[in-house]
């Protein structure tokens, strides 16, 4: 039984669904700290137990114990201690992939710093942004021109910036990570008094977009980690002493959910590929060749595996396929299971909290559906004056009873913004403004953002269901459903489409196409404008940018 999950969850082990879901518990201690409490905790334990194995397109292959971790996170830590990084001092990190993230992430924890993660698609302004909101006091980089560069022309704005730090190699005018810490002692204390961290002192920020505005600063506590139990052990079904892969950029929070806190604490092998650019057949050659044991990527990255021959890869060795980061079409999952013999098991949350929906052990996988809602969470879909709405109706997805118990995993709120806070978990409940409907079984089905929504002749149209007619016909690999402009209507459908191997642009495909939708749902829904483009704007995290696509079009929010 495995020792630290024990240690935070009374009750593990589970007969169902309905028992998960009534008896599922988290004990969070007052002092809760990752750095101290997993990592160093495993490392005592089972010193030579397997961390992070990490690899990339160069050939370079390293493998970290938890022993060694911890080690280097104390040489780290000593070292930032050193240029004045203390407790509550915030740190932005743009590290892509590499194998420092976690080493830093754990000495930044240890020493009670708050993290920043971020993309490497930062631009000077969000830099400085990012900078101004949290009074950034420290920088680490990857060796990277384009980021050292934007980070460089940012700091005229950004004068809290006291330290930059880069990881792999050197650069003029800025302190090399590895010269740092060669010579720091391998011992560090955990500090007591008011330099011991306390569970709901802020240990992430993560800047995310909004509808409207600039990013919000989305904060969680050091008993955020804990929160990913459910993310870990119960829906990507991490398997202790085993290789687990989620697909993501240490830049976003699905980072938090793959690749560190709920992995660890399960006491996993993080597999890290750092790849520069997703090359579908590379991705699945690494699947097969280091026999992955677990497997979490976003649906695009499905969607472009099936693009090429699954079949003639041996992916046996996976238990579990998992997706989140965009809702996943039933005929992605259905061509999967074809071809692997194996379902995904879909997850649904966001970037402030764990993983809210999911499609648990004791549930089996419905196309079309994201699963049921978590424990803890109290999730439940809300009409507008915050009633529960019956099944079969849309409802905005709500985590309630905030009021009676805050759930571990939940963010707290945005950073020095009281008023936001207060009107997002201020409440009873947090609305986070994704619709869903309910089917008789208790399973959810995804709809849209509430902002994503297609309000076109009377009708409310959700972009889910007509990209997912879309992708099962045979000349779409994937879609973008949004709002385009009309002078009659106000509003129709468009699609933005992608197209498979072989297939080329024409009218007549579009009409094919627009027949299709028609048959394959209700017709009022289908597609009055098609445009074909090479690739859809996305996120590093896999996320279609459909709102760039609306203002593109000139659609006012």
């Amino acid at each position: 039984m495995n020792y630290l999950l024990k240690k935070y969850c009374p009750h593990i082990d589970f007969d169902s669904y309905e028992d998960f879901s009534d008896n599922f518990k988290i004990n969070v201690p007052k002092d809760f700290n990752f750095g101290y409490d997993v990592v160093d905790e495993w490392a005592r334990v089972e010193p030579d137990k397997k961390a992070l194995l990490w690899c990339n397109d160069e050939g370079e292959e390293r493998l970290f114990t938890f022993s060694d971790i911890s080690r280097l996170s104390n040489k780290a830590a000593n070292a930032f201690v050193k240029l004045g990084i203390g407790k509550g001092d915030v740190v932005m990190m743009i590290l892509r992939r590499r194998w420092e993230y976690w080493i830093c992430a754990t000495a930044l924890c240890k020493i009670g710093a708050t993290i920043i993660p971020a993309s490497l698609q930062l631009t000077r302004h969000d830099i400085a942004y990012r900078a101004q909101s949290a009074q950034v006091k420290a920088m680490i980089c990857v060796n990277d021109d384009y980021v050292c560069t934007q980070t460089e022309e940012a700091l005229p704005e950004a004068p809290s910036i006291a330290t930059r730090i880069v990881v792999d190699g050197d650069r003029d005018g800025w302190l090399s990570f590895d010269t740092l810490i060669a010579d720091e002692s391998e011992s560090w204390t955990r500090p007591e008094g008011d330099q011991r961290t306390c569970s709901d002192d802020i240990m992430l920020i993560y800047f995310t977009s909004g509808t409207t505005g600039n990013a919000k600063a989305v904060c969680h506590t050091f008993a955020h980690p804990l929160g990913h139990i459910l993310t870990a052990k119960y829906w990507q079904q991490c398997q202790e002493n085993h290789l687990h892969m989620s697909v993501t950029d240490s830049g976003w929070a699905k980072f938090g959910w793959g690749k560190i806190y709920g992995q660890w604490i399960v006491g996993c092998t993080v597999f890290c590929y750092d790849m520069k650019k997703f090359i579908p057949t590379k991705l699945l050659q690494h699947m097969q060749d280091y026999k992955l044991k677990t497997f979490c990527a976003p649906p695009t990255m499905y969607r472009f595996m099936l693009q090429e021959d699954v079949a003639s890869y041996d992916l046996s060795s996976i238990d579990n396929f998992a997706t989140a980061g965009e809702p996943l079409n039933a005929e992605v999952t259905i061509q999967w299971e074809k071809l692997t013999g194996k379902k995904i098991r879909e997850g649904f949350g966001q970037t402030e909290g764990p993983v809210l929906v999911a499609t648990y052990p004791w549930i089996e996988p419905r196309p079309g559906s994201m699963g049921k809602p978590s424990p803890l969470l109290n999730i439940k879909l809300l009409d507008d004056d915050g009633n529960e709405v019956e099944d079969g109706e849309e409802g905005a997805i709500c985590v309630t009873g905030l009021k009676e118990a805050y759930p571990p995993g939940l963010f707290v709120g945005y950073f020095n913004d009281p008023e936001r806070t207060q009107r997002a978990v201020g409440g009873s409940y947090y609305n986070l403004h994704d619709m869903a409907w309910r089917d008789s079984d208790g399973y959810f089905y995804f709809v849209g953002r509430n902002d994503d929504v297609i309000k076109c002749s009377g009708y409310r149209i959700g972009p889910f269901e007509v990209e997912s007619a879309l992708v099962k016909h045979d000349a779409v690999v994937e879609c973008a459903i949004t709002a385009a402009p009309d002078p009659i209507r106000g509003k129709v459908v468009k699609a933005t489409i992608v197209l498979a191997k072989g297939w080329e642009p024409s009218d007549e495909l579009t009409h094919e196409l627009q027949n299709w939708v028609k048959h394959e749902t209700a017709p009022y829904k289908y597609p009055r404008v098609i445009e074909y483009v090479d690739e859809l704007p996305k996120t590093i995290g896999g996320k279609i940018k459909r709102k760039l696509i609306r203002t593109q079009d000139g659609v006012n929010e």
